[in-house]
């Protein structure tokens, strides 16, 4: 890392970074943080078929929960960024947490389709603050050195999230039906606002205004590498449980266990690769490298198609190498983040990474209702390939330009 680019990371936060105790204090707070914002996300994927069975959904209707909740995402990433930017990371990450709690209360009391997705669009917002405010968080308390392995753990937040609904949430579907899980989970976003209220430092004081900034230089390439990857990564979300119960003949909780399986290996791949990021140097070319492995994994999925058992080798690759390049993104943005832009910078990236998440599960829901599962995998496989060349693209410009970072 350059120096100027060191003093941009130190001077961002709210204060001087507080050393190796203060880290360790955090993180679990924004692991917790991450995992509320995305619940509802991994909650329609594991519970898919309840709620097909239950609310008479079709699989593209499902696909359209996503959808809607990520598009709503997209469009206020940029003014969560800037609302982070201006008043703090601790009013933000409260707020994100109340209102996640909200969300998933009205998901769990929806009658039918219509009242499911304005809940589901409710719980955009918690999805728009998340990266800038946690990220936010960092910069100010953690020390540059320890950066990387903060955020690969607070980014595998969203994976725990995702192993909670495949796994003790759908088990607990079970016995007390799909809208009792839901409930649950809403309880314990409520008490995580509280914890949060009470272990985040005091924002200083709100800023002035400022205006939305043009994305440019490399907040520009991860939005787009972020669009393409998130288009994977979310069809894969919606419709893996989904798939396994109608093309493998898996019951609803072992295709739930899928979700779960794909959680745990997101969690150990950000922990690992953000890890690696955090020297910058390796940075550069690993968002390029992932989502190779990526595109193996899509390609695994498709070929389960055929020879079932290999979805179990498929799912914890689609983790490792998909779900890790977007917790790399984030160590990128903060290592290059402009002085006070830290927030609307990492807001940039997620509204590219939600608008994939919105535009890929109808896609794939339409070759769903086909029955079309294996070309669904297929677009997964080039949607990922694409994100590769966009990496290895920009990574071949940085080297051109000398630019390490």
């Amino acid at each position: 890392m350059t120096t100027g680019q060191t003093q941009r990371a130190g001077r961002d936060g709210a204060g001087p970074a507080a050393g190796g105790r203060a880290a360790r204090a955090l993180t679990p707070l924004l692991t917790c943080a991450m995992a509320f914002s995305m619940m509802q996300l991994f909650l329609l994927g594991a519970l898919g078929p309840r709620l097909v069975a239950d609310l008479g959904v079709s699989p593209t209707v499902l696909g359209l929960t996503t959808t809607v909740g990520f598009a709503t995402a997209a469009v206020l990433s940029p003014v969560g960024g800037r609302v982070v930017d201006r008043v703090g990371p601790r009013r933000c990450l409260v707020a994100l947490l109340a209102v996640a709690a909200l969300a998933l209360a009205l998901i769990g009391a929806a009658p039918g389709s219509g009242f499911l997705l304005a809940a589901v669009a409710l719980g955009g917002l918690p999805q728009a603050l998340a990266n800038p405010a946690t990220n936010k968080a960092i910069l100010a308390a953690v020390p540059p050195e320890r950066r990387g392995s903060v955020t690969g753990m607070k980014q595998s937040g969203v994976q725990l999230g995702a192993f909670a609904a495949g796994l003790p949430l759908a088990a607990l579907a079970g016995l007390t039906g799909w809208r009792g899980a839901v409930w649950t989970a809403a309880g314990a976003a409520v008490a995580a606002a509280g914890w949060a209220a009470r272990a985040l430092p005091t924002d200083p004081p709100a800023k002035p205004a400022t205006a939305v900034r043009v994305p440019r230089g490399t907040v520009a390439w991860l939005m787009v590498f972020s669009l393409l990857l998130g288009c994977g990564i979310a069809s894969v979300n919606t419709y893996l449980s989904l798939y396994g119960t109608e093309r493998l003949g898996l019951g609803a909780t072992a295709a739930g266990a899928l979700v779960a399986v794909l959680g745990v290996s997101g969690i150990v791949g950000r922990v690992g690769w953000s890890k690696v990021a955090g020297r910058p140097e390796r940075a550069v070319w690993l968002p390029g490298a992932l989502a190779v492995g990526a595109v193996a994994a899509a390609l695994l999925l498709a070929g389960s198609a055929s020879v079932g058992p290999l979805v179990w080798g498929a799912a914890p690759a689609v983790g490792v190498f998909a779900v890790a390049a977007n917790a790399v993104s984030m160590v990128l943005v903060m290592q290059r983040a402009a002085p006070g832009r830290a927030g609307q910078d990492s807001a940039l990236v997620s509204a590219g990474f939600f608008a994939g998440f919105a535009v890929g599960p109808p896609l794939f829901g339409m070759l769903a209702e086909a029955g079309r599962y294996g070309g669904g995998w297929l677009l997964v496989a080039a949607e990922f390939a694409g994100a590769g060349v966009v990496a290895l693209l920009w990574s071949a410009r940085e080297r051109r330009s000398g630019v390490r970072s």
